[in-house]
């Protein structure tokens, strides 16, 4: 199951397409048959019989249940322009940076004498691009929505909480709880 983390990196992967994938049932099978070359692969990808594909390829069958219809629609798209994606997301971890819009509950640890309840905060905060570099391995090596999320946290510590080095120096382990909305762009 897809993290929330994971979850808000695609819809800014998809922003990145410079053209729509394949609309019609036919096309994006074709097009699953290209990039996977047997309707085997084409049917264990997607769910269905191998029989079932064959009908979708030539026409036969237009209108799949919606469950297989939307695994259809996420094997075409995973699988669409990753040359754009994939320099979208280089762009970001060496120049560009990431910029991450969220409500949750923000826990920390503070010296004494200091207030370290954690509370709700509605932020818009653009990380460097070496938190965007972090954030993408994570992802590509299968790392827990937890562990993304302590990235996220640990460059909300130093870009928001801690200004650069400016303030809060003794502010420590920034957590990330009760993710209300979590929006990336890059």
């Amino acid at each position: 199951m897809a993290g929330e983390i994971d979850e808000a990196i695609e819809p800014a992967d998809r922003e990145a397409f410079t053209r729509q994938p394949p609309k019609t049932l036919q096309a994006r099978i074709n097009f699953l048959m290209k990039q996977l070359k047997t309707t085997k692969a084409v049917a264990q990808e997607i769910g269905v019989s191998q029989r079932s594909v064959e009908r979708y390829r030539r026409g036969e069958r237009k209108h799949p249940p919606k469950a297989i219809a939307d695994r259809i629609d996420a094997a075409v798209r995973a699988r669409w322009q990753p040359q754009v994606r994939k320099r979208q997301q280089k762009q970001a971890a060496t120049t560009g940076g990431i910029t991450v819009e969220t409500r949750a509950r923000f826990g920390y640890t503070a010296p004494i004498g200091t207030t370290d309840d954690g509370r709700f905060r509605r932020l818009t905060v653009h990380l460097p691009p070496a938190y965007a570099q972090r954030l993408f391995d994570a992802r590509n090596t299968g790392a827990s929505d937890q562990q993304m999320r302590g990235i996220i946290a640990e460059g909300f510590k130093e870009i928001y909480f801690q200004d650069g080095g400016a303030r809060a120096m003794g502010l420590f382990d920034v957590t990330l709880n009760d993710i209300d909305y979590l929006d990336l762009d890059y």
